[in-house]
């Protein structure tokens, strides 16, 4: 099997650990097969692939989310440099509404973290140049948009970035979390 795949302590999220074959050129991974998820009980329909290059370390992008009937699922990764990565249950009916998961996702120990519908996801970079891939199930839908404030005390993340570098629209979500309300 090209994947390994490993449930994550909130129902719904999956890391997903491609099989790397390297040789003296270099190495070789898949990063997505519909087949192998499919498998695995990840089912989504992706539709967009999204790149996010940050040129320095502790560039803070979210904790970003769509409501329905807009909402979108993730498949997300670290091709160069490390980020720490953190997700936020937001959904209505979970047993885990509230609660976040975070991991560090890097260049050099390949995964792909799938984060289903219902979710806020962020990350902060720490490297000087951090890309991070993301594939997703729906468009951008401006009016559905909104956010967590990376700082929320109520949620309890311990970032590894301190004073971050944010974005005007990713200072400015309410605390407390208006999605969690």
């Amino acid at each position: 099997m090209p994947f390994e795949f490993q449930p994550l302590p909130i129902p719904g999220l999956v890391l997903a650990r491609p099989r790397v074959f390297p040789d003296a050129r270099g190495s070789f991974m898949e990063s997505w097969r519909r087949d192998e998820f499919e498998r695995a009980g990840i089912r989504a329909d992706f539709i967009q692939d999204n790149v996010a290059v940050s040129t320095q370390r502790g560039v803070l992008r979210g904790l970003h989310f769509q409501r329905d009937p807009h909402a979108q699922a993730k498949l997300v990764r670290c091709s160069k440099g490390r980020v720490f990565d953190v997700v936020v249950d937001l959904r209505p009916a979970s047993p885990s509404r509230g609660r976040h998961f975070a991991i560090e996702l890097c260049a050099d120990s390949p995964a792909l973290l799938f984060v289903p519908r219902g979710f806020a996801h962020g990350y902060v970079t720490l490297t000087e140049e951090a890309v991070v891939e993301y594939k997703v199930d729906a468009p951008y839908a401006p009016s559905a948009e909104g956010g967590v404030a990376w700082n929320d005390p109520a949620l309890g993340i311990d970032w590894p970035v301190k004073a971050p570098l944010l974005s005007d629209r990713d200072r400015g979500w309410p605390v407390p979390c208006v999605a969690l309300a």
